[in-house]
């Protein structure tokens, strides 16, 4: 459930943002679960980037990093493709995570570069494109198993042959089951996933090409976010609490149970986090893929996909916390005796059985004709969500690990109070065309060009409630309102490469992406003041290769406007007050990025990134508590200012030992800039051993530094000016993973 106060748009920036698509280098490292790619220093026509070990997150093993360059991160992470096409339509309600997994039914996983990105799907962001792995001439069985020290167990099996008269088959089962690396009490693992796949391929007997009916279904059930409780100290660190360790405590409740009503109907029921009825997400995929070669060497590439899914899921998201007394009348829900000490608010939600149905389908005529090489496409999606709705409770829990639920003066004798106030709905479908073509043209020996428009029809169609949502409110007997919206927008995208000598040159960028809103923008029961959102980025750098180093460093100039934000506000002369205010904003963001790969002897590598940017607000005002506020030229929030990787790699005979390491800058946690977290590492390590010709194994541990540094914004303090009141309080926030060792065994027959 996402109960986040910003609505953010979909930006998945890995760190690598101010690398051109065409000048990003190689790195070989087989590291378990990571996604790379290998292709040449300064390809003319590469359409995905390297350098970036996504798949080592440092939140949880479930899917690609998100590592954000200046504008907010995306709340639905990185996007994911397969085969061409996004896993998902839209982020909200079905995760990525719940359909898609990196596993070894992937034939070939790699990040789409900004300009490939902005081309194929409008929008401005990396994504992470896999394949699905098709049969082959020859049987083969290829699997994984992984796990920690935690009791995480991945199973991961794909077979795949050929059948006859040029008919083939493949099938792979994934299984993962991740307690995380605490205990919630009221279940063993916070992942469960399965996904299964079987698909068929015929390839012609003219050699032209092949057609592959693939076929995927997957059962996820997720745990929602868990935070952790700390002492804020000044300076932007934390303590730890006694009765509380960062990471390793589960900070849900410790039942999992939680009394919900019905925003649709007004009944009572009462759901379990721990339950499959709940938290379970199931869907199915199926895909119709194939390319053939035409007259005049065209080539044809195709795919039409039907995407189902059955969506439920919980969330519990940590609000204020107060010190009580005796006094306040708070006691334990379980014995009933009093209690004194902090509180936390907790606001509690369901989505319950809501269907969503997609069709999407791309084609594509592409042709190499002399110094250009052509590329001709279109796109469709078609997108339903039946009744969306959101079911929501508010309740107090103590502080500490797997805390027990209090009771008080406001609340029912259950411990619930303010049942589906922010209720959310949304109902109705969107659809997109788009069109596009590129060109990658070589002009000279000396000077290349790749270029690339398109042009996208969004239709967006259905109705919703404009009703406020107070506390014990029911969609029941409202009148809906209706929306009904046509755009067209437009994007660019151009990359040009000067090569003075064979060994330096320079580069430079230009993307141009246009878009509006989404249905979930009618959730919160106002129609929203659409305007367009422009999304301009420029680069220009120099580049230099050679055999033992290759360096890029480039200047960068981005910005995005109308970002739709609804802010929860407290009185910061008055704290028992507090407002709700709707606020649309812009960005802008410049940075200088240097990347650089060095292999100076035999079987070591070591690649270093280095970011400085200066993200800043602009157009930021608002009138609240009869106060004017201006954040224009502040600082954005949960975006640091200089980010750092370091990646070495060293291979010898049967071993190779390898390193990551990232580093965040501080980040500030309000709007006024008054409040801060400090800045941290994110360190990985490990050892992979070719034991067999056909057996791997690998070792990786995660957070060496056993770090448990605090993230993300400080609630009801978006407003003050003065810091001092929160050193030594009590806050609570996201976290990285604590210290884990990870094993895999692969093979490979």
């Amino acid at each position: 459930m996402r109960f986040k106060t910003v609505k953010l748009c979909a930006l998945f920036l890995v760190s690598s943002v101010f690398l051109p698509d065409s000048m990003a280098f190689g790195q070989e490292v087989a590291e378990p679960d990571t996604i790379k790619v290998k292709k040449k220093p300064g390809s003319k026509n590469s359409k995905e980037e390297e350098n970036r070990n996504v798949m080592l997150n440092a939140a949880n093993n479930n899917g690609p990093r998100e590592v954000n360059i200046g504008l907010p991160a995306s709340v639905g992470g990185t996007t994911i493709m397969e085969n061409d096409l996004p896993v998902v339509y839209y982020f909200w309600p079905e995760l990525p995570s719940r359909t898609w997994r990196s596993s070894v039914s992937l034939g070939k996983s790699g990040l789409m570069g900004l300009r490939e990105q902005a081309l194929l799907t409008g929008d401005f962001g990396y994504a992470v494109n896999s394949y699905t792995k098709l049969g082959g001439d020859s049987l083969e069985v290829a699997g994984t198993l992984s796990g920690s020290h935690y009791g995480w167990l991945k199973g991961d099996v794909n077979v795949s042959g050929p059948i006859k008269n040029g008919w083939a088959y493949s099938a792979g089962v994934f299984v993962n089951y991740d307690p995380m690396t605490f205990d919630p009490g009221f279940t063993t693992y916070s992942d469960k996933t399965q996904i299964y796949r079987a698909g068929l391929t015929k390839r012609f007997s003219n050699g032209k090409g092949e057609i592959s009916l693939l076929y995927k279904y997957a059962r996820s059930f997720a745990l929602p976010t868990n935070y952790a409780a700390f002492t804020y100290q000044e300076g932007g660190t934390i303590k730890e609490l006694g009765n509380f360790r960062p990471g390793l405590d589960s900070y849900f409740k410790r039942d999992g149970l939680m009394n919900m009503r019905n925003s649709l109907t007004g009944e009572n029921y009462q759901s379990d986090m721990g339950s499959s009825d709940y938290g379970m997400t199931s869907s199915h995929t199926l895909d119709l893929l194939g390319n053939y070669k035409l007259e005049n060497n065209w080539n044809f590439k195709y795919i039409v996909r039907y995407h189902q899914a059955n969506v439920s899921s919980t969330s519990t998201t940590p609000l204020a916390i107060r010190q009580v007394t005796a006094a306040d009348g708070f006691s334990y829900k379980d014995d009933g005796s009093v209690y004194t000490g902090a509180v936390q608010t907790v606001l509690g939600g369901i989505i319950l059985n809501v269907p969503v149905r997609t069709i999407n389908s791309r084609f594509e005529l592409n042709k190499q004709a002399g110094a250009h090489n052509w590329r001709i496409g279109i796109t469709e999606s078609y997108h339903n969500v039946d009744k969306f709705t959101t079911n929501r409770s508010s309740y107090f829990q103590e502080v500490g690990a797997q805390p027990r639920q209090l009771l008080s003066p406001t609340t029912d004798a259950d411990g619930f109070y303010n049942y589906n106030a922010g209720a959310e709905y949304h109902n109705g479908f969107e659809n997109k065309i788009t069109a596009y073509m590129s060109d990658a043209w070589e002009i000279s020996d000396k000077f290349t060009m790749n270029y690339g428009v398109n042009l996208r029809y969004h239709k967006l169609k259905g109705d919703y409630y404009a009703q406020p949502r107070t506390a014990n409110f029911s969609f029941a007997g409202q009148e809906k309102s209706y929306f009904n919206y046509d755009w067209m927008h437009m994007g660019a995208a151009v990359n040009l490469v000067y090569k003075a000598t064979d060994n330096f040159g320079v580069t430079g960028d230009f993307i141009y992406t246009e878009k509006h809103g989404q249905l979930e923008d009618f959730s919160g029961g106002y129609k929203p003041d659409y305007k367009k959102t422009k999304s301009p980025y420029a680069s220009i750098g120099l580049y230099f290769n050679s055999p033992k180093i290759s360096v890029v460093s480039a200047l960068t100039y981005l910005t995005r406007n109308n970002y739709v934000q609804r802010l929860n506000l407290v009185n910061p002369a008055d704290a028992a007050q507090s407002n709700v205010v709707y606020q649309q904003y812009d960005i802008k963001t410049t940075g200088w990025t240097t990347d650089i790969v060095a292999k100076p002897f035999e079987g070591f590598s070591l690649h270093y990134l280095i970011t400085f940017q200066n993200p800043i607000y602009q157009n930021y005002d608002f009138n609240a508590f009869d106060s004017a506020y201006s954040f224009t030229n502040n600082n954005v929030l949960g975006v640091s200012k200089t980010l750092m990787e370091i990646d070495p790699s060293y291979e010898f005979k049967k071993w190779k030992v390898w390193g990551s390491a990232r580093y965040f800058s501080n980040q500030f946690a309000n709007l006024t800039n008054a409040l801060y977290f400090k800045g941290w590492w994110e360190t990985f390590a490990g050892v992979n051993y070719q034991a067999k010709k056909n057996i791997g194994l690998g070792l990786t541990v995660v957070n060496i530094l056993n770090q448990n540094g605090a993230k993300g914004t400080i609630n009801g303090a978006e407003l003050i000016t003065d810091p001092t009141p929160y050193y030594n309080s009590v806050l609570t926030s996201s976290y990285i993973r604590p210290f884990t060792v990870e094993a895999a065994v692969n093979f490979k027959f």
